[in-house]
């Protein structure tokens, strides 16, 4: 079976890559490269043995959109990943951020709904759910108001699915609520490849400690938290990608109960920003340099998953820890020293 993955490429999306190929599927891939490379696809075929057709194109552009589906329509269905995911970034440049992520998206689910291609799988994120009252979250769970326009394009695009779903009943969708992905492919053959200045945690955590970077910055130590620092959802990419393939064959064996469902991927434990530190500390053996600063715009004080939905209804599991996340990250960012990546 053919499936399509926009942002192929990216972090999450070249890991889903991997997994989809080793459980048998064909697999098409689309990216612009603005947020990455082509060494993934390299990578790509290094562990799974297999080079896959690749398009470079912008998903903006309705019709190279159309032009590129059209022609692989036999396709199972597709996986939306390609979309910007800074949350500093859309606070920056927001007009960036809604045009990109909203625009690429309507013209993508155009040509589904023309070209009948049944399935559909959205990259989603658990800043929909803004500064929730009650943790952990499920799928159920009041949204609040966004954080950062990121995470404000997130739930604008989920709504613009359901209502896509309720006109179109014969395509079938489902949400895919991710909490805070880290780590790499146990091969080191894949992994984040932040272009310019890491955003997220752990890319950050690494780089200092090679030394590309200077010192880890903690974005608040004042937070009703714990020990002070913000709470999150850290979750293995490879158990992340999984959940994608998963998703895909839930749809395809058609187990869906109604056309648009919603889940979370975390791994249920909500681990602080001080305690990431200690665990990357701990198996890299590495002692980090880092100082306290100001609390960033567009952080939730803490989230993490309520995620029994995917566990029963998807039957996923993560199969890997915090420990084995870090470590795997720590030996894909020596791997890019390596590479001068």
């Amino acid at each position: 079976m053919k499936v399509i993955v926009t942002g192929g490429t990216g972090y999450i999306g070249s890991h889903t890559i991997v997994d989809l190929i080793q459980h048998g599927f064909d697999v098409v891939c689309i990216d612009n490269l603005s947020r990455s490379s082509t060494y993934a696809l390299a990578g790509i075929e290094k562990i799974t043995g297999k080079t896959i057709p690749f398009y470079r194109i912008d998903l903006c552009d309705a019709n190279a959109t159309h032009d590129v589906l059209s022609a692989h329509q036999d396709a199972v269905g597709i996986i939306h990943f390609a979309a910007l995911k800074s949350v500093p970034e859309s606070v920056a440049a927001p007009l960036l951020y809604y045009k990109n992520n909203l625009e690429s998206l309507v013209n993508i689910l155009e040509s589904i709904e023309k070209l009948g291609i049944p399935n559909f799988v959205f990259s989603s994120s658990c800043s929909v759910y803004g500064n929730a009252d009650v943790l952990p979250v499920t799928e159920n769970t009041p949204i609040k108001n966004a954080e950062s326009p990121y995470a404000h394009t997130k739930q604008i695009g989920e709504d613009i699915i359901r209502n896509f779903s309720k006109r179109y009943p014969a395509q079938a969708s489902i949400l895919l609520r991710y909490f805070n992905p880290i780590g790499a492919h146990p091969s080191a053959h894949i992994g984040e490849i932040p272009i310019d200045k890491p955003n997220n945690l752990v890319p950050y955590i690494t780089q200092t400690a090679i030394g590309k970077l200077e010192q880890l910055c903690v974005y608040g130590n004042d937070y009703n938290t714990r020990d002070g620092s913000c709470i999150r959802d850290y979750i293995h990419v490879c158990d992340i990608a999984h959940a994608h393939t998963l998703a895909l064959q839930y749809l395809v064996n058609k187990r869906n109960d109604s056309n648009c469902e919603v889940f979370n991927l975390g791994s249920g434990i909500g681990v602080s920003v001080k305690e990431a530190i200690d665990a990357f500390e701990k198996v890299s053996l590495q002692k980090l340099n880092y100082v306290i600063g100001e609390r960033r715009a567009g952080d939730v004080a803490a989230v993490y998953a309520d995620n029994t939905n995917a566990t029963t209804q998807l039957g996923w599991q993560c199969q890997y820890s915090l420990d084995d996340a870090m470590l795997s990250a720590w030996n894909w960012e020596k791997k890019m020293q390596e590479l001068q990546l």
